[in-house]
């Protein structure tokens, strides 16, 4: 007798779960926003490559993928593994999540245009693919 109602116990607690838990079987986890591809041009020249900005790390970092032709627009930005987005709108590139190798302000659309004095000027327009 102890057996069952142990039994219907535990069947009636996994009900109540499942209940309150909307009915699915699955996670509750947050799952990774999906990736965003850009386009990179430089000097509004014809010459593009692709970037994509992945998962994120932690507010306000997230990974990303930036295509190797991307070096002919600018040597050294296929180094950069994170994307990191600034309070102001504005965008930073860089190896090791901290230090940028390229920062984009805010432009015209939802695009984005570099600032350094040394560096191309570069474009990050959100592709119409994604």
């Amino acid at each position: 007798m102890k057996l069952l109602a142990g039994l219907v116990a535990s069947v009636a607690l996994f009900g109540g779960v499942q209940f309150l838990d909307g009915g699915d079987s699955e996670s509750a986890a947050v799952e990774p926003a999906a990736s965003s591809t850009y386009r990179l041009t430089a000097n509004g020249d014809e010459a593009a490559c692709a970037v994509q900005r992945g998962a994120a790390v932690s507010d306000g970092l997230s990974r990303l993928k930036i295509a190797p032709d991307c070096r002919q627009l600018m040597p050294g930005i296929e180094r950069a593994k994170f994307w990191r987005e600034q309070a102001d709108g504005s965008v930073a590139f860089s190896e090791n999540g901290i230090d940028p190798i390229v920062t984009f302000g805010v432009a015209d659309g939802d695009g984005y245009e570099s600032y350094a004095l040394s560096a191309p000027l570069l474009a990050l327009n959100k592709d119409g693919g994604n």
